[in-house]
């Protein structure tokens, strides 16, 4: 059995991972419901809607960039939730303006830190170079990353392996980091751990009790953490620490 310190690199997942961005999303709908009075939907049911209608959207149009994104997507959302009066294009504007404001987990700045005393950290992410450093600047407080990749850098979507593809190279690149030495490290089973198993990457699952967009029936993982804090604590007791 391998340990975590056998790895050098971890790829991190942004949103989901070390944002939290189901209550970022939730936080986007609240003017669009407020306004149409349909305030009763559950947070489960929301989070559902936009789920169904993201994912075959990146594929549909993968050079999209993401904030143009969900722009795009919250006349569907609003339909989808019986609203007759579509968004106007201001208020789908700042709904795929919002990432940047979506909140990170309380655990994972400081994990972070922790954990970058022994990895490199590349981010490996779905969403645009400027929602990424809006969210870089602001949440994860100018933590400085070793590498940002973002779905706009490569053209398409996890878990499109061409985005996994795109970072192991770079990272050989860069860092002369091999594929056996990255852990990639994630909430989303649909967007990271299933690609990453299909290319021979290992991974670690940040579990995120609660979260429910990219959850899979079968769960992948090497190793399995409730909090990125839970992970950077587990990294420290194999270093002695």
């Amino acid at each position: 059995m391998s340990k975590l310190t056998d790895y050098c690199l971890l790829s991190f997942d942004v949103y989901g991972t070390l944002i939290d961005w189901e209550t970022g999303i939730l936080d986007a709908l609240q003017p669009l419901l407020k306004k149409n009075n349909k305030t009763d939907f559950s947070r489960q049911y929301l989070l559902q809607v936009t789920n169904e209608l993201e994912s075959p959207q990146q594929s549909k149009t993968p050079e999209m960039i993401y904030s143009e994104l969900l722009a795009t997507i919250l006349p569907h959302i609003a339909t989808k939730l019986g609203i007759k009066e579509p968004p106007t294009a201001e208020e789908s504007k700042a709904f795929g303006d919002s990432v940047g404001k979506w909140p990170a987990f309380s655990d994972t700045v400081d994990a972070l830190k922790r954990l970058h005393k022994h990895y490199k950290l590349v981010v490996l992410s779905n969403v645009d170079r400027e929602s990424f450093a809006k969210t870089n600047a602001g949440p994860l407080e100018g933590f400085p990353f070793d590498l940002v990749i973002t779905a706009q850098d490569i053209g398409s979507y996890k878990p499109d392996l061409r985005n996994f593809e795109y970072m192991l190279k770079e990272v050989k690149e860069k860092f002369g980091v091999e594929k056996s030495e990255v852990l990639q490290t994630a909430q989303s089973q649909f967007h990271d751990h299933h690609a990453a198993k299909k290319m021979g990457i290992k991974s670690s699952w940040i579990v995120r009790r609660g979260a429910t967009m990219g959850n899979r029936p079968e769960e992948i993982y090497d190793w399995k953490f409730d909090t990125l804090g839970e992970m950077a604590d587990a990294l420290e007791k194999e270093l002695g620490k």
